[in-house]
């Protein structure tokens, strides 16, 4: 086992789960892709562009990206736009376009383009509503420059996965005209306590991402600073943003509203934990649980559940194997997970129906759409497992790769507890942010009818 300098918790117990593991996995080839910084003005314009432009040409040559700048709105064509994979607005101010050009824009980010906007992009073309779909919501006004907390809300996606839970910084703090949180996955909130003149009564989202009309829309209310763009925290978040918005890097950014954690990083949170067989989970100082040693089963023991939406962060560091299981009876045993419940593969070396998205040994994942949203070791992966009666649907970082349903009484789905696997001594797996919504259930459904869930 590595050195880490974790904080450990020992959860002890006994036996071998299910899980094998062939040869290395291999990382995404790196991204050749072009993006376009805009920067030009109508109103307030930021002494920090400049610096801004520079950081994003230096971020884009360390990760393979080409970038381009520009002040010139007849940039705006739909045949310059297909060159590019994302387009960011760089405090962009006033109304920078004409109809011509927002035309473009809007055919190109309808055919799959990326939008990235940093601080003043929101305090632009109010009378646009596409633009203010894409952008996420609208600058109203901030107080003085100062220091104040970033409670980092999402800790898988590549713009906010390096932060702390807590991030300290100075800059220029937006209050917006709506609160975009319904509509748009928030990564990063302000907490108003922390600073004088927020005044979005509490829930003050200020980085978020979002899927619009077929394109992909990230936003970050940092940069009014020179200073921003030479702080390498803020600088990873900026490039985070860009490998997210360029397809680089997955995640998911669908809108999460109403879950409760099972596990938000704390040792407080695993009380209501139980390992079952040997091995443990290590806790670490950053809020992950990382396997060690043994074959065994860290189960939430506190409560059952029948439908649901459960979600988590997963990472791997190499070749390794783990997996999730729902389903099951109350047991120390964690063989009857394994024999009443059903396991949601992480190994993504393994023959289909023992790979990662897999409903191990019983039907595999779509892997043409597994591969497509998976990403590569040493990056961080989010689950959603969704249970409604005997049904079993799975996501990865946004995408749907699985839809199971089970037949097998043994095997029932409508009441189980949830765990995660610590699969063996050479294999390293970590876990954060551990949620779930508890849905509502018509008994009587059909279990091929889809319901809807709000949120997500």
């Amino acid at each position: 086992m590595r050195s880490t300098g974790r904080l450990t918790t020992v959860l002890t117990g006994t036996t071998l789960l299910l899980g094998c593991m062939s040869g290395p996995a291999e990382s995404k080839p790196s991204a050749d892709d072009r993006v376009l910084v805009f920067s030009k003005t109508a109103g307030f314009r930021h002494d920090s562009i400049p610096d801004g432009v520079a950081a994003l040409k230096e971020l884009g040559a360390t990760a393979g990206i080409t970038v381009d700048a520009t002040e010139d709105a007849a940039a705006f064509t739909a045949r310059n736009l297909r060159r590019y994979d994302a387009v960011v607005f760089l405090s962009t101010t006033g109304d920078v376009l004409n109809d011509t050009q927002q035309r473009a824009f809007e055919r190109y980010m309808r055919h799959g383009g990326g939008y990235m906007g940093v601080h003043a992009a929101a305090d632009t073309e109010y009378d646009w509503t596409f633009y203010g779909g894409v952008v996420g919501a609208y600058f109203r006004s901030h107080p003085a420059i100062q220091p104040a907390t970033v409670d980092v809300e999402d800790h898988a996606h590549p713009a906010t996965a390096h932060l702390p839970a807590a991030w300290n910084r100075t800059d220029e703090w937006y209050d917006y005209r709506s609160n975009p949180r319904e509509h748009v996955h928030v990564l990063a909130s302000l907490d108003e306590s922390s600073y004088s003149g927020g005044s979005m009564n509490g829930d003050h989202p200020i980085a978020w991402c979002h899927t619009y009309q077929g394109g992909r829309a990230f936003y970050t209310g940092g940069g009014h600073t020179k200073e921003s763009y030479a702080d390498p925290a803020f600088r990873q978040h900026l490039l985070g943003g860009l490998r997210w918005t360029t397809g680089a890097a997955q995640a998911d950014c669908r809108p999460e509203n109403g879950y409760r954690p099972l596990f938000d990083g704390t040792a407080a949170s695993l009380a209501g934990w139980r390992q079952a067989g040997p091995g443990s989970f290590e806790l670490g100082a950053d809020g992950t649980l990382t396997t060690t040693g043994g074959l065994g089963l860290l189960w939430y023991a506190d409560q059952s559940f029948g439908a649901y939406s459960l979600k988590l962060d997963w990472k791997v560091d190499g070749d390794d194997n783990s997996g999730v299981f729902v389903g099951f009876p109350p047991s120390d045993d964690p063989w009857s997970a394994v024999n009443n419940g059903y396991e949601i593969q992480i190994d993504a070396t393994d023959v289909p129906e023992r790979t990662t998205g897999s409903v191990y040994g019983f039907q595999s994942a779509d892997l043409a759409e597994r591969d497509r949203a998976l990403n590569p070791p040493g990056e961080w992966n989010t689950y959603e497992i969704r249970v409604e009666g005997e049904r079993l649907r799975v996501w990865l970082n946004g995408v749907k790769i699985n839809d199971f349903t089970n037949s097998d009484p043994a095997r029932s789905l409508r009441d189980g507890h949830v765990g995660i696997q610590n699969h063996g001594a050479d294999d390293q797996v970590s876990f954060r942010d551990i949620r779930i919504k508890e849905l509502p259930l018509n008994k009587e459904l059909p279990l091929n009818k889809e319901l809807p869930v709000k949120g997500d």
